[in-house]
């Protein structure tokens, strides 16, 4: 059977790390410190870790790492189960939406790019490993220096959020599409990006803006070329099993990127 026909339609990005918060610090420091009031020492690395996934599969995901495991029991005397997960999550939450407005500057480039990609008519969704309230204050923030995304999908809108493919489908539906092939997903996150595969969409992963680089915005533009390739190197190693289509710095770079899928669904690919 010949491919079915489809042309370029639509980008849904991720927020931390995509389009704000470079590097995305607002969730990882605010994870160490929420663990740090239950006694338990968490690494900046070992919280990036699971980072893409709604915030309390997160926290799950990390009292499964044997080093936080052992920590928690030395505290408590058992293992961290879903009640002291929840009991984590209670204490993030707040401490979240208290500092998630000051790490979340837009990504230099994300304001241009989303105007040059509404300006060739393709429509825009976005989605989030943030809950609802923490995106609230994510948007108000973004309003703020000029961007404002009508249609975002927070983790704790879906019934399975990332891996799962819910929340980009979520935005297929909402923003009325005709073909997932049509759409792109662009995120920082393994989990991210594999949310984009799931769901049938081309999955672009970035690889210095966001959590497999870490770097600060000044550590960013203190790296001389050779530091750049190193550190794409680290976080293609990260990104890399999650299979992504493309793989950029940044969103600056994604309509040559854009240019290319429409090249390849014109000639009847699709992802």
């Amino acid at each position: 059977m010949n491919a079915l026909p489809t042309r370029l339609e639509a980008v849904i990005f991720d927020w931390a790390g995509t389009l704000v918060d470079f590097g995305s610090f607002a969730p990882t420091r605010v994870f160490v410190e929420a663990f740090a009031q239950f006694g338990v020492n968490l690494t900046l690395a070992q919280a990036r870790g699971p980072m893409g996934m709604g915030k309390w599969d997160h926290i799950r995901s990390l009292c499964n790492l044997p080093a936080i495991a052992e920590q928690y029991r030395a505290r408590f005397g058992v293992d961290p189960d879903d009640a002291a997960v929840t009991a984590i999550y209670e204490r993030f939450l707040p401490m979240q939406l208290e500092k998630v407005a000051q790490y979340s500057d837009l990504i230099p480039g994300a304001l241009q790019t989303v105007q040059a990609l509404q300006a060739r008519g393709l429509k825009i969704g976005s989605c989030s490993g943030y809950p609802l309230t923490v995106m609230q204050r994510v948007r108000e923030r973004a309003r703020a220096e000029g961007l404002d995304l009508p249609l975002v999908v927070a983790s704790d809108e879906v019934p399975r959020a990332r891996p799962a493919p819910a929340m980009a489908l979520q935005n297929v539906i909402q923003l009325g599409l005709a073909d997932v092939a049509g759409c792109v997903k662009v995120d920082d996150t393994a989990v991210g990006i594999e949310e984009g595969r799931r769901a049938g969409m081309w999955s672009v992963g970035l690889l210095l803006s966001g959590n497999a680089a870490g770097l600060t915005l000044d550590e960013y533009h203190a790296l001389d070329e050779a530091g750049r390739l190193a550190a794409r190197e680290r976080a293609s190693a990260v990104l890399a099993p999650a299979a992504p289509h493309y793989l950029i710095d940044s969103v600056q770079a994604l309509p040559g990127v854009l240019d290319d899928i429409a090249a390849r669904l014109a000639r009847g690919q699709r992802p």
